[in-house]
C-alpha cells in the first residue's frame, strides 16, 4: 500500500489507527470499510507489523496476505514511517494526537476515534553475560531474519518461554542456523496440560507440530533456563540448568525472552484503565476513555487470530456497527480462554529472579547494575537515585524487568513515550 505524504493527513480526521500489525489491519480493514474515513499509521514503513513483517508479500503466509489485501481494498489510509508520540483528551470530542515523521513536519490532530493497536515487546530477564555481543531477543533473532540476517551454520541456542520460541526456532532451522537446543523454562506438565487445551484450536496445534519438524534434530527441554552467558568479546557459550544439574552449551547465538509484554504506554497516557499490565476493554474493545478503543496485546497477549478478532471488533463498534461487532465478539469471548491457559503455562519460575549477580547490568541505556538498587525503594527514588529507566528505550526493556525481579509497577508515563525528532517536542 503506498504511504501518504505527511502534508496529506488532515488536522482533523474520523478514525485513527495506531498500529499496523494484525489487530490495526483489521481495525483499519473493517472501520473503512463500514464507510469511516481511516487512517492506519505504524512506525515501520509497511503494514504487517512485527508478526507480518516482510520485504516480499509473497513470503508471509496465506493469511496475511489476505488481510493486507482487504486493506488495500478497503478505502483506509496507511502512513509507514509514522510515530504517535502523544495522546490526550481535545477540546469537547475527540481525542488529540501528537504525530511525528522523519520526511514531513511534526503535526498536532484531532480524530473522532481513536484505536490503539500498539502490539507488544519481549520480556527480558537479567542474568550475567546478558549483554554480550550474540545474545538477543527471541523476537530480535526473528525481526533480524525478516530484514535479510544470515545465520547459515551458527550454533544457535534458544532459551527462554513462550510459543514465540517454536516459530523462531523453525526459522532459524530453515535459514540454515544450527540449533542446538530449545529450552523452556516451564515445567513439561503445564506446558503439555496447555496443549490438551488446545482441542478447539486444532490450528494452532497442527502449527506447533509443523514447527518442531523444522527443528527435529535439536533437542527441546522443558523446565531448564540460562543461568548466564560467557565469552571474551562476545558469546561463546551459554550455561544452563534444570535446577538439578548445569551444563555449557557452545553457541554464537543465544536468543533469550520471556514472553510478551504489552505496549501500553498510549493507552495509560491517555488516562485509560490498566490492571495488571492490560488494557480493560468491553466486549466493544471500548477502553474507559470516550472514543478510544484498544484491540490486540495490549489487552492481553494472545495470537494474532484473537488480535484479530479484536481489531475487526474495534473497528466495527468505532463505526457504529455494533450487532456485527457483537457477534464476532463471542467468537472472541471462547479464545479468550486461551489468554488464561497460556498465562498458567507459561508462568515464570522464582529462580529467574535470583538470576542477576550484583554486577550484572539491569538498565542497558544507563548501565545500572544489580548493586545499586534497594528492592526496599519506590520506582521514583530507583530513578532518582540511578536514573534506571531514564534512558533512550524509557524503560520498555528495563521495565518489565524490575516488576518481575522487585514487583515495581511501571512509572508514570509521559509524553513523548517514545524517541521522536526535537522538532516534535
Amino acid at each position: 500500500m503506498p504511504a501518504t505524504p505527511m502534508a496529506d493527513l488532515p488536522r482533523d480526521v474520523d478514525t485513527v489507527v495506531i498500529g499496523a500489525g494484525p489487530a490495526g489491519i483489521a481495525a483499519a480493514s473493517a472501520a473503512a470499510a463500514a464507510g469511516r474515513d481511516v487512517w492506519l499509521i505504524d512506525e515501520a514503513a509497511r503494514p504487517g507489523g512485527q508478526i507480518w513483517r516482510h520485504r516480499d508479500p509473497s513470503t508471509l503466509p496465506r493469511v496475511a496476505r489476505r488481510w493486507i489485501d482487504r486493506l488495500d481494498r478497503s478505502g483506509a489510509r496507511f502512513r509507514g514511517g509514522t510515530t504517535a508520540f502523544d495522546i490526550e483528551p481535545a477540546p469537547g470530542d475527540g481525542v488529540r494526537l501528537g504525530i511525528d515523521n522523519a520526511a514531513r513536519d511534526p503535526a498536532r490532530i484531532t480524530a473522532r476515534f481513536v484505536i490503539l493497536a500498539t502490539g507488544a515487546r519481549e520480556r527480558l530477564v537479567p542474568f550475567p553475560g546478558w549483554t554480550l555481543p550474540g545474545v538477543i531477543g527471541i523476537g530480535g533473532a526473528q525481526a533480524l531474519l525478516k530484514a535479510g540476517a544470515r545465520f547459515e551454520g551458527q550454533p544457535v541456542v534458544i532459551a527462554g518461554s513462550g510459543p514465540l520460541m517454536l516459530p523462531v526456532a523453525a526459522s532459524l532451522a530453515k535459514a540454515g542456523a544450527r540449533v542446538q537446543i530449545v529450552a523452556e523454562q516451564a515445567p513439561a506438565a503445564r506446558v503439555i496440560a496447555f496443549g490438551i487445551r488446545l482441542w478447539r484450536a486444532p490450528a494452532r496445534i497442527a502449527d506447533a507440530m509443523r514447527y518442531r519438524a523444522a527443528f527435529r534434530r535439536a533437542r527441546w527441554a522443558w523446565g531448564t533456563w540460562v543461568v548466564r552467558a560467557d565469552g571474551d568479546e562476545a558469546i561463546e557459550r551459554a550455561t544452563l540448568t534444570n535446577g538439578r544439574r548445569t551444563w555449557d552449551v557452545p553457541c554464537t547465538l543465544l536468543c533469550t525472552g520471556y514472553g510478551l509484554v504489552g505496549a501500553t504506554e498510549l493507552a495509560r497516557l491517555a488516562g485509560c484503565d490498566v490492571r495488571s499490565g492490560r488494557v480493560v476493554v468491553d466486549a466493544m474493545q471500548r477502553t474507559s476513555v470516550p472514543g478510544v478503543f484498544c484491540a490486540g496485546e495490549p489487552t492481553g497477549v494472545a495470537g494474532y487470530d484473537v488480535a484479530l478478532i479484536e481489531g475487526e471488533v474495534a473497528g466495527l463498534a468505532s463505526a457504529g456497527r455494533e450487532e456485527d461487532a457483537a457477534r464476532l465478539a463471542t467468537k472472541r469471548a471462547r479464545l479468550a480462554r486461551i489468554v488464561e491457559h497460556m498465562d498458567t503455562a507459561f508462568r515464570l519460575r522464582n529462580e529467574l529472579r535470583g538470576l542477576a549477580e550484583p554486577d550484572t547490568i539491569l538498565c542497558r541505556c544507563e548501565d545500572v547494575p544489580r548493586s545499586d538498587l534497594d528492592a526496599a525503594w519506590t520506582p521514583r527514588q530507583a530513578k532518582l537515585y540511578t536514573r534506571i529507566g531514564m534512558g533512550p528505550c524509557q524503560g520498555r526493556v528495563c521495565g518489565p524487568a524490575l516488576e518481575l525481579l522487585f514487583g515495581w509497577e511501571s512509572a508514570r508515563v509521559r509524553a513523548p513515550v517514545l524517541p521522536v525528532s526535537t522538532r516534535a517536542l
